[in-house]
């Protein structure tokens, strides 16, 4: 089941009206409605998948209690390896083991060997790698003393299936998620308010920006050999725009159904695209995966506190696992070793905390300075985003080398002028929304509420009137 689809819009109500008047007297009713709804919304993709989320969930709900009588160091480590090797077992036999049986074998072929060998037909989990990591938080953090284990299992397993943020994220920390099933929920008006304006601004985000850029997406990367320079530079330009608004959207949309049920979620895109360097980017772009693999993978190697050496082989670390994570295959870690190369001088200089200060405070445009950083900034990122795109290594580099030819400075041969308008109608509304949570989250809260109400309806004009051809979210592959 995806957002955007009518088994959705029909699902959604229906769980908000059993959750606030039927099940509204018992907070453990109210938890499991959220259990079974979340299994539901799992299973409508492949039920057989219903069966790892399980077996996860009882895994680390009952290290979590044997955590919490364990006081020897050796076996509480036991435990911890225990969960991690699981959950990582699983996610890697689904995701990575055709991945690296086919290296394997062309790594034996290079030096003269043929080795015999078959990829199983395995159909990867949808939003494996998502709750796999959440699930790991919490153990870590029962680990480390920083939680305390669960011993509510409905609560907990509401906690593991979240149906809002569970195929896609955000990936949520048990510290900030967890407590939020223990307590009674009151429906809070201004919230659920809140929550359906920003779940309006996700599926613009999708439907009429994503879904729009992906059409020229696909024809431009799908036939490169036939376009000049500036048409792909165009594909890998609306690319950008494609996964952000297709992502972000997402996260929109999960955030403010959450609210609709009285939860918090944290905030996973901070308008990435506005960033003045690559450090400022990566605060503002996925930011529940950067944080999740800052605490749990790079400030525990040493993080930045060693010398050089430490610090540039802990970055190049952190990103080619960020890479790595996104999918099995080269282009993806080529994509996170670029975006390393791109961190280490802000790194190594100390600058990569410079710009943490609102972005042109209390301007309408954006300063000379800033514009040229941001511009800058977006090229670098566009130029990583299309091993991201591509199939192959071998597609990337094609598609760049066309670039480089004689024609770069010639007209596209392609003119979307429809979506080159709502991408700029778009980016304007996110400009003058930048200092929010989501671009609309204040947007003409002080308006006439007639005024107020006929922009929410263009919007919804919009999502009908001029909504591309429905693609899957783009991170449901991971």
């Amino acid at each position: 089941m995806i957002f955007n689809s009518l088994e959705f819009a029909i699902f959604l109500p229906l769980i908000f009206f059993l959750y606030w008047f039927v099940f509204n007297k018992s907070l453990k009713a109210q938890n499991i409605l959220l259990v079974v709804s979340s299994y539901v919304f799992y299973g409508w993709w492949d039920w057989r998948f219903l069966s790892l989320i399980l077996f996860s969930t009882l895994v680390d709900y009952s290290i979590g209690l044997q955590l919490r009588k364990e006081e020897v160091k050796t076996k509480r480590k036991v435990l911890l390896w225990t969960s991690i090797l699981v959950n990582l077992g699983f996610l890697g036999f689904f995701k990575y083991f055709n991945f690296f049986l086919d290296n394997f074998k062309q790594a034996f072929t290079f030096f003269g060997y043929q080795i015999d060998g078959y990829s199983l037909n395995i159909i990867l989990p949808v939003g494996i790698s998502f709750y796999t990591f959440q699930t790991l938080s919490y153990t870590i953090d029962v680990y480390k003393r920083k939680l305390e284990p669960s011993k509510d299992f409905i609560s907990f397993t509401a906690f593991v299936c979240f149906f809002p943020q569970l195929v896609a994220g955000p990936i949520e920390r048990a510290v900030n998620l967890l407590p939020q099933f223990y307590k009674k929920r009151t429906f809070n008006y201004t919230k659920a308010v809140n929550g359906l304006r920003q779940i309006l601004w996700g599926l613009f985000k999708k439907v009429v920006i994503a879904d729009n850029c992906a059409v020229v997406v696909n024809k431009i990367f799908a036939n490169y050999e036939n376009y000049n320079g500036s048409t792909l530079i165009l594909g890998a330009v609306f690319f950008a725009f494609q996964i952000y608004g297709d992502f972000s959207g997402y996260s929109d949309i999960a955030i403010g159904t959450s609210r609709l049920f009285g939860f918090d979620l944290m905030k996973n895109f901070n308008f990435p695209y506005f960033s003045r360097d690559i450090a400022e980017f990566w605060r503002r772009w996925h930011i529940s995966l950067s944080t999740w693999f800052r605490d749990y993978l790079y400030i525990p190697l040493g993080g930045s506190k060693g010398g050089t050496w430490m610090k540039v082989r802990n970055t190049f670390i952190i990103f080619l696992v960020s890479g790595f994570w996104h999918g099995a295959n080269w282009t993806f870690i080529i994509w996170g070793g670029l975006n390393a190369l791109y961190f280490l001088p802000l790194l190594l200089t100390k600058r990569n905390r410079k710009n943490t200060d609102e972005i042109s405070k209390g301007r309408i445009l954006p300063s000379v300075k800033d514009s040229v950083s941001i511009l800058f900034t977006f090229a670098i990122t566009v130029l990583a985003w299309i091993f991201f795109r591509a199939d192959t290594v071998d597609h990337a580099l094609n598609y760049l080398a066309n670039i480089l030819s004689y024609d770069l400075f010639s007209l596209p041969q392609i003119a979307p002028y429809k979506t080159l308008g709502l991408l700029f109608v778009f980016l304007t509304i996110e400009w003058l929304g930048r200092n929010n949570n989501f671009a609309i989250e204040k947007f003409g809260e002080r308006w006439y509420k007639p005024l107020r109400w006929a922009t929410y309806y263009l919007l919804i004009f919009s999502i009908f009137y001029f909504a591309g051809d429905q693609q899957e979210f783009i991170y449901f592959q991971f």
